[in-house]
């Protein structure tokens, strides 16, 4: 090998996650966010959720050293559809068969069915940063190359770091905004603390909608690790499908999706029931990372006033508190999650569009949409419910 050249590396797709080493895969991935870790990503194939058959085809990719050690990784599936992915394209879809062309199959560079930030790009820590920025480019090229392999419509990597967001653009990438709301721990001692950097209103507000859970009678209990047992998932799947009956939803997890959870992730787990009569009758299921509490899916077979609230919002917060965490994220969409502490943060995603003129069309769109955004947030950070500094 020439004096400075780069050892050789290959770029595989891998059709089912099961087939490579979790720790090689997790050496890219790192611990820091679960859903982007081998045991979650493999449960929802081994579960038969995130599988060809359900419009998930796993197109992995991986880009292997000369020493067979993986360097880098990004979680990728041929798409037949465009539900489970909470970016959402179905009016793009419409644009282009309407004008004769054929959006599916698509491919999705993501987590299924979890609409959380995170890396994307997965590459095993390298002191040198040149190094690590090939390596991205490499998984870049990947994305685009696997697009054309299967003429693919489009690329869509959906909630991705603003640092990945920004590189991307380098290769074609078209950038998209959302918004969500998370909470942020300013240090907080207790809930109360919380509290009371609120204003009056919405401080008084948010103990009475606790209140009257409380005054309901319904027990609030946060579970994890050895706590949980089969009968609390059959409990929680139970709330999960009649959130989805009730919505018109898709039932995208199987049922065992949440057995494989408590096998391989039990202790990043936080499950909080609301219990009446000794009997639970809702449940969040939250997933914990190094410093955040992630929301995830919630439900419920009875109806209390501002138990969702409690459940979803209250509860992560006070958990999160307790345990030391920096900030808790309660999934897409939900204004109402604004007045209860939870502030609008941007979110980002990247397209490439193989088609040039339907390109043109997308970024044009694109454009406004990110200002309308901008400006959303900016609105709605004016209504924040925390003090305002003098």
């Amino acid at each position: 090998m020439p004096d400075g050249a780069e050892p050789p590396v290959e770029l595989k797709v891998v059709r089912r996650l099961n087939t490579l080493d979790a720790a090689e895969w997790d050496a890219c991935a790192g611990s820091d966010n679960p859903f982007v870790g081998h045991a979650f990503l493999s449960a929802l194939e081994d579960s038969g959720s995130a599988v060809e058959d359900e419009g998930w085809g796993p197109q992995h990719l991986v880009l292997e050293g000369p020493d067979g050690r993986l360097m880098g990784a990004a979680p990728c599936y041929l798409k037949s559809h465009g539900q489970g992915e909470y970016v959402f394209d179905h009016g793009w879809a419409d644009a282009l068969e309407r004008a004769g062309g054929r959006y599916y199959p698509k491919l999705v560079a993501g987590v299924p069915f979890s609409p959380v930030p995170g890396p994307r790009l997965l590459v095993r820590p390298r002191d040198d940063p040149a190094a690590a920025a090939r390596v991205e480019a490499a998984l870049a090229g990947g994305l685009i190359r696997l697009c054309e392999l299967h003429a693919a419509s489009s690329v869509h990597v959906n909630f991705l770091p603003e640092s990945q967001w920004k590189r991307l653009s380098d290769f074609g990438f078209l950038q998209r905004q959302g918004q969500q709301f998370h909470w942020e721990n300013d240090d907080y001692g207790c809930f109360d603390d919380f509290l009371n950097a609120l204003s009056s209103r919405k401080r008084k507000n948010i103990r009475k909608e606790r209140q009257a859970v409380a005054d309901a009678g319904v027990r609030i209990r946060a579970l994890s690790g050895e706590e949980l047992k089969p009968e609390h998932w059959n409990a929680f799947y139970a709330f999960y499908r009649d959130t989805t009956d009730r919505k018109w939803g898709w039932d995208y997890l199987k049922r065992d999706f949440f057995d494989l959870l408590q096998e391989r992730l039990r202790d990043r787990v936080v499950l909080i029931f609301g219990e009446y009569d000794g009997l639970p009758v809702a449940g969040a299921l939250n997933l914990k990372g190094a410093d955040t509490l992630y929301g995830r899916n919630w439900g419920a077979l009875a109806r209390f006033k501002n138990l969702h609230f409690e459940v979803c919002y209250y509860q992560a917060i006070q958990y999160a508190i307790d345990h030391g965490l920096k900030r808790v994220e309660a999934g897409a969409q939900g204004q109402h999650k604004l007045q209860r502490g939870y502030l609008p943060t941007p979110t980002y995603s990247a397209h490439y569009i193989a088609h040039a003129g339907f390109r043109r069309a997308v970024a044009d769109f694109l454009r406004r949409e990110r200002q309308a955004v901008d400006q959303d947030i900016e609105i709605l950070t004016e209504y924040s419910p925390f003090k305002k500094s003098s």
